[in-house]
């Protein structure tokens, strides 16, 4: 690479860059785990055998639930993350010195 002439700013480099849309995981894995509640509400409620408690039978299904709930959310942002992916565009971007504006001028 030769030397920019004295006085001369040097070239800024360009950098390749991916840009696309990414989910937040955690709002998915909460709203699977929500799901899986509401599910074994439903389980509990419904009309069956007296042999269990309906609070037993929540309390099992609950947990069963909440954890295929929770994979399922996963599953369902890791789908969305993928198929952004695939949407991803590509920019170049070069990197500036231009000073912060929230910075004070003597920093």
């Amino acid at each position: 690479m030769t030397e920019p002439a004295s006085g001369a700013a040097p070239q800024p480099e360009e950098t390749r860059v991916s840009i696309r849309r990414a989910p937040k995981f955690v709002p998915f894995l909460i709203a699977g785990a929500i799901l899986g509640i509401i599910a074994a509400v439903v389980v509990a409620v419904v009309p069956q055998d007296s042999q269990y408690d309906k609070s037993t039978v929540f309390g099992f299904f609950v947990v069963l639930l909440i954890i295929a709930g929770t994979g399922l959310g996963g599953l369902v942002a890791l789908v969305i993350d993928w198929l952004g992916r695939r949407k991803a565009t590509v920019a170049y971007v070069e990197e500036t010195t231009e000073p912060d504006p929230g910075e004070p001028a003597g920093a």
